[in-house]
């Protein structure tokens, strides 16, 4: 039933662009709630929440417009929105070079870096990056993290559609290690207690996340970077940060 409203939620995005962003006072946004907490279904409710999810709302809110959020597999959320089939892309998407050359990236609205995970059973063998060359690695399609993993000197990478997914193939022993955002990792370790893993100490890149808009609709960027501009400004960004993250540092 979850799979089949996703997919009905996307189709009524798609169906909805034929009007301006402009025009209807909405924005079709999509994400990918298996990068919790940044993005994830309340298991209670069936709601998509998370820290990503908050932001968005109140960038809307500010500028005056409506959120309509559906799920969508990350790796097509690029292509969706240079093929005008929505919006917006909020799923943590790390601001890189190569990305920024297809489409446009708000301002940075949250730093992070790649850390790993590691199955127990390697905790005296593997204590930093140099000990996961030619390791079995988990990763998550698409992500900076599974593109990191490529580079590791030997390493046999896997990748697997979601977060989730690597995380139980780490959990399983079918990969030594699975490599992902740091604050994702210690979110995951923290509510799940998983006692067969461990998290490296080690950070491995500083990233930043920015929104994703089409560079076909500069006036649509500039309104989501107005919008994420006023909420740093009046002290929502602070508050929201706080409430999935504590308070900043």
């Amino acid at each position: 039933m979850k799979i089949i409203k996703h997919l009905s939620a996307v189709a009524a995005i798609v169906l909805a662009f034929s009007a301006s962003a402009e025009d209807r006072k909405e924005l079709n946004v999509a994400t990918e709630p298996s990068f919790a907490p940044f993005e994830y279904m309340d298991k209670n409710t069936d709601e998509l929440i998370g820290f990503d999810i908050d932001i968005i709302n109140a960038i809307c809110e500010i500028e005056g417009y409506k959120a309509n959020i559906a799920s969508m597999p990350f790796d097509a959320q690029i292509p969706a929105i240079m093929t005008d089939q929505i919006d917006v892309a909020i799923s943590g998407f790390t601001i890189t070079k190569e990305r920024a050359k297809m489409v446009t990236f708000s301002e940075p609205y949250y730093d992070a870096g790649l850390g790993a995970l590691v199955h127990k059973n390697y905790r005296d063998k593997i204590k930093s990056l140099n000990d996961l060359n030619s390791a079995s690695i988990c990763a998550q399609i698409g992500t900076s993290g599974a593109m990191f993993a490529q580079q590791i000197k030997d390493a046999q990478v896997s990748q697997f559609n979601t977060a989730n997914e690597a995380f139980m193939e780490l959990a399983h022993g079918g990969c030594i290690a699975t490599i992902n955002d740091k604050p994702v990792l210690e979110y995951y370790l923290a509510t799940t207690e998983n006692e067969d893993l461990y998290l490296l100490n080690e950070s491995f890149t500083f990233e930043q996340y920015g929104i994703v808009t089409s560079k076909q609709h500069p006036e649509l960027s500039a309104m989501i970077q107005s919008g994420l501009t006023k909420i740093k400004e009046n002290g929502t960004y602070d508050k929201i940060y706080e409430k999935w993250f504590g308070k900043r540092q």
